[in-house]
């Protein structure tokens, strides 16, 4: 069996239009890709000499276009098995998990690997995520981050330190280190919520 730790998934969150709630980006896997016709969330591998974190901001850029505001790591783990008919196919997959904060006002910008996106309410993410995995850490992302938990200043990902990040990566937003999540006013391609 192979055993993969160089996947990374980001969950990208704004404010609702009422600025009463939390909505998340799904993008659809471009027909004639993995998976094609599926809406997952943002994800990727780390390229050589690439930190976990560096490389969920440059998928993020990628695949959406988008820039947090906030960037949090999961205080968890994502893991999916991919069988295979001989143990070098027969795959494993552990992922680092983060969750991008972005505002309304930015316009998500698909790459070829997605052909559409929506926002989905915080409220349909059991009937809108596919996978038990996702549901699962979307309930902690929200309990542990969005909703202020004990942890939540913890994970954070510092703007001294995405700051530090090598030349050429995708930045963070200018927030404080103890600002809260990005509100404003905007609208989605696909599904205007």
């Amino acid at each position: 069996m192979l055993v993969r730790t160089d996947l990374i998934g980001c969950y990208i969150v704004r404010m609702n239009a009422l600025n009463d709630g939390y909505e998340f980006l799904q993008l659809r896997r471009a027909a004639d890709d993995y998976m094609g016709g599926t809406w997952q969330t943002v994800a990727g591998c780390m390229e050589p000499g690439e930190t976990a974190w560096q490389a969920a901001l440059r998928e993020l850029d990628e695949e959406t276009g988008l820039t947090p505001q906030e960037f949090y790591r999961s205080g968890t783990f994502g893991s999916f098995y991919i069988p295979g008919p001989t143990t070098e196919t027969d795959q494993l997959f552990h992922q680092v998990l983060f969750l991008a904060i972005v505002s309304r006002e930015q316009r998500v910008k698909l790459n070829h690997e997605h052909d559409d996106y929506r926002w989905i309410a915080r409220e349909k993410i059991r009937e809108s995520f596919m996978w038990p995995e996702d549901r699962r850490i979307l309930q902690h992302l929200c309990e542990d981050i969005l909703d202020g938990g004990l942890a939540r200043e913890y994970l954070r990902i510092s703007d001294s330190l995405l700051g530090s990040s090598r030349a050429g990566s995708p930045g963070v937003g200018g927030r404080s280190e103890t600002s809260g999540p990005a509100k404003g006013a905007g609208r989605s391609s696909s599904e205007e919520t």
